[in-house]
């Protein structure tokens, strides 16, 4: 099986600790974070995984290169150094690096700063049929919500705190859609490859799915028991030991 890891960002709420280094070597429980994902992946059964680097990429890249023998993993570097892609443009780029033609396997994207006991081969298994990509979702509590149909087919997305939509459904009501949170984890079908080139060379993949919900099919899964961590703000990043302590006990 085969993953990508966005580890391109800037991590601008960790200003404190990516002043000089990137998000994903921030260290957790004396570990940098990209490791934990690196290790839940190949737990998991992964043994491919594309990496976006860009804010301190040399020294991601260098930390990759070291880890790789030790790790398991097939590690391959997607470089965003001259330009940052935004999630969907390096979606676009690094497709190509980890996936052959003839690749039938749908591909894993997990953000480098999400903690979780989300169980990744269901959601793999999940995009195999019909499915152009499948987005796992969550009931926690934010101002804003992917809405889903009963048959959990993405419709659009809403902010409540303002009442913004956005949806190709024209007049989409979001009373009876069903409201959950994006993790950060989600699977892509391989021939979402070709569908994406004809997009900018810098683009949101969110918005690529919002837009496009009416012709293509993105599904969404929840967990019952999930339990996540976003660790991009300082506060998260404290609590962070434990909680991967408590999802091992």
């Amino acid at each position: 099986m085969k993953a990508m890891i966005f580890a391109a960002g800037l991590g601008t709420r960790l200003q404190q600790f990516t002043s000089h280094q990137p998000k994903a070597l921030v260290p957790v429980d004396d570990r940098p974070l990209i490791d934990h994902i690196l290790l839940k992946l190949k737990r998991e059964g992964f043994t491919e995984v594309v990496v976006n680097v860009h804010h301190f990429a040399d020294l991601l890249k260098a930390h990759l290169r070291q880890v790789e023998p030790t790790i398991g993993l097939r590690l391959i570097i997607s470089d965003e150094s001259e330009a940052l892609l935004n999630t969907g443009g390096g979606l676009r780029k690094a497709m190509p690096l980890i996936l052959s033609q003839d690749d039938s396997q749908p591909l894993l994207i997990h953000n480098v700063d999400i903690l979780s006991n989300a169980r990744l081969q269901p959601l793999c298994a999940a995009c195999q049929g019909n499915a152009d990509a499948v987005l796992l979702v969550s009931e926690r509590q934010t101002s804003r919500y992917l809405l889903f149909s009963d048959q959990m087919e993405l419709q659009g997305w809403t902010n409540v705190q303002t009442g913004e939509i956005r949806s190709p459904h024209p007049h989409l009501d979001p009373s009876p859609c069903h409201k959950y949170a994006f993790s950060g984890i989600h699977v892509v079908a391989p021939r979402l490859n070709a569908l994406l080139q004809s997009w900018p060379e810098r683009f949101s993949i969110m918005d690529f799915y919002i837009s496009q919900c009416a012709q293509l099919k993105f599904r969404g899964i929840v967990q019952s028991d999930l339990q996540l961590l976003d660790v991009g703000k300082p506060d998260a990043l404290q609590r962070a030991p434990l909680f991967l302590r408590q999802l091992s006990d």
